[in-house]
């Protein structure tokens, strides 16, 4: 690798409403707690990404839903992401060498401090490691929760947030736990899973909890017959831009039921005075050891396909619960000499 090519990375932007480009930029030298690292794999996190791929992030909440190390400002252009697993290739003596999760963008080489990195398990498989972040969302969520000895537990929406939580609950020792979805088919994930699928129409009421995850009105809806009398909704969707509307006046008074949101941004009130952000990293990505999670890994693609694979998902044409971007070997040519040519670039 030439020193030129030491000095300069490649990232994925979204440059306005449904377009994204690859962009060059300059990389400074690790400071003393610092490291370099060069990417191995990152996700696509296709909800929240396709939120910010479409603009539709409201003005009002940007500042919040800023990623730990995004560049650039809502709707664009912007630098978004937060699933990259990476090898530390300059730092302290101790990280050097290490596989490493972080929470950044989808970026072929960066510099950030070692206090942001989190140390992948020999025994997790560095394209596994990149569900860490979504395996965080879902312990914030339990942690939220609090399920008890037999409860009866329902997730609705087996997408990929919806699935680790089911994921998840599977070791728990309840009396009943249910993965709801509308589409047929995600019921090859629940049986990967080992837990038990149900239409919405055929999902079995009085849980003690349900877990809301589908990102629709009407699962939302449903949650409020599926939860027994005051009883527990976890809301984890995000809706954007979007005006959700929901009927207050039927079973949600009546049986005084409790509607919480569930958002990684802060650890889980319940746990927020004993666990720190780091600690529930660490935890997720321990988790990870359970070769189960590879259900969630439903493709790869080329770091230089990014912005195609991007609008892909966006259009439809790519159907992904986890889509996982491969990032070229160490001694491989400059990813500048493999982007696609702009005409080919949708």
């Amino acid at each position: 690798m030439t020193n030129q090519q030491q000095n300069e990375a490649t990232a994925y932007w979204t440059v306005g409403p449904g377009r994204g480009e690859l962009r060059s930029e300059a990389l400074h030298v690790p400071g003393p707690e610092e490291a370099l690292v060069r990417s191995l794999y990152s996700g696509i996190s296709k909800g929240t990404e396709l939120v910010v791929h479409h603009a539709a992030v409201p003005p009002c909440i940007a500042e919040e839903m800023r990623a730990p190390h995004q560049e650039g400002s809502f709707p664009a252009p912007v630098k978004f992401g937060y699933l990259s697993v990476g090898v530390v290739e300059q730092g302290p003596a101790d990280w050097v060498g290490q596989t490493v999760f972080c929470l950044h963008p989808h970026q072929d080489r960066y510099v950030v401090p070692v206090s942001s990195l989190t140390r992948v398990p020999d025994g997790v498989p560095p394209r596994r490691a990149v569900l860490t972040g979504t395996v965080e969302t879902a312990v914030n969520a339990l942690w939220e929760a609090g399920p008890r000895l037999g409860d009866r537990v329902a997730v609705i929406g087996a997408g990929l947030v919806g699935g680790m939580v089911a994921t998840l609950l599977r070791t728990f020792p309840l009396a009943r736990l249910q993965l709801v979805d509308l589409d047929p088919a995600r019921k090859d994930l629940a049986d990967a899973l080992g837990v038990d699928f149900a239409h919405p129409d055929d999902a079995l009421p009085d849980c003690d909890t349900v877990f809301h995850c589908s990102a629709s009105q009407g699962g939302l809806e449903r949650s409020l017959q599926l939860v027994g009398d005051e009883g527990d909704i976890i809301e984890m969707s995000w809706y954007a831009d979007r005006k959700i509307t929901i009927p207050l006046g039927e079973d949600f008074h009546a049986r005084r039921l409790s509607i919480r949101a569930s958002q990684v941004g802060a650890v889980a009130r319940a746990r927020r005075h004993r666990r720190t952000n780091a600690d529930r990293l660490e935890l997720a990505v321990s988790l990870l050891t359970d070769p189960v999670f590879d259900a969630f890994l439903t493709g790869a693609s080329a770091f230089a396909e990014l912005p195609g694979v991007v609008q892909d998902l966006a259009d439809g044409r790519l159907e992904a619960l986890c889509h996982v971007i491969e990032y070229p070997a160490a001694d491989a040519p400059s990813i500048q000499d493999q982007i696609p040519t702009t005409e080919n670039v949708r």
